[in-house]
């Protein structure tokens, strides 16, 4: 009777124990959602200030059109590339910041372009859009490291003991992280 009752405690624990573990990484996957959630709000506000941009320089500068072009279709590849928040695997991410890398690389081509033409440079409207973008880019940075950071924590937890065990009875998978884009090492060179 008494080793019953002792089996019947600790099978309860154990259900205990991992029903606390289960709602511990639900939580933690929603955070990573949440995070990535964030990351394409702030990738969009970028793709949304790009069209003013572009206005603006058009407007103030008659300059190397295929410069503008490359921005506008940067801007369009990187608004087409969904991931699923359900998804978060290496590769999709991967494939997310490659597209968002390119409009990185065009925007920093515009910029440099627009120091050569000083009535640009001395647009009010420019230099406000600029100032945007600059935020806007920090936030993205931000964004990116807090999403990192939680898909560490959430990672953490699905691959130790005895997470691991619920995190394989409740399907929980490894998320993937957003990484430097291969050459981003090197400072770009702006050459006037």
């Amino acid at each position: 009777m008494k080793k019953g009752i002792i089996v019947i405690i600790v099978i309860v624990l154990l259900g205990m124990l991992g029903c606390n573990k289960y709602n511990g990484l639900v939580k933690q996957d929603e955070n990573v959602k949440n995070k990535w959630g964030v990351v394409q709000s702030s990738y969009q506000r970028r793709a949304d200030l790009i069209p003013n941009l572009v206005s603006t320089v058009k407007g103030a500068a008659n300059f190397e059109t295929t410069t503008l072009t490359q921005v506008m279709e940067a801007r369009a590849s990187a608004t087409q590339i969904k991931v699923d928040v359900n998804d978060l695997s290496p590769e999709k991410i991967q494939q997310y910041q490659a597209a968002q890398g390119q409009l990185s690389q065009a925007l920093g081509r515009l910029l440099a372009v627009s120091e050569s033409y000083p009535e640009l440079k001395a647009n009010q409207n420019f230099l406000n859009l600029q100032a945007q973008l600059e935020g806007t880019e920090n936030r993205i940075n931000v964004a990116r490291n807090d999403f990192n950071e939680s898909v560490k924590g959430y990672n953490n937890s699905v691959r130790a003991f005895p997470g691991n065990i619920v995190a394989g009875l409740g399907g929980f998978k490894q998320k993937g992280y957003f990484e430097a884009t291969a050459g981003s090492e090197k400072a770009p060179e702006v050459k006037f």
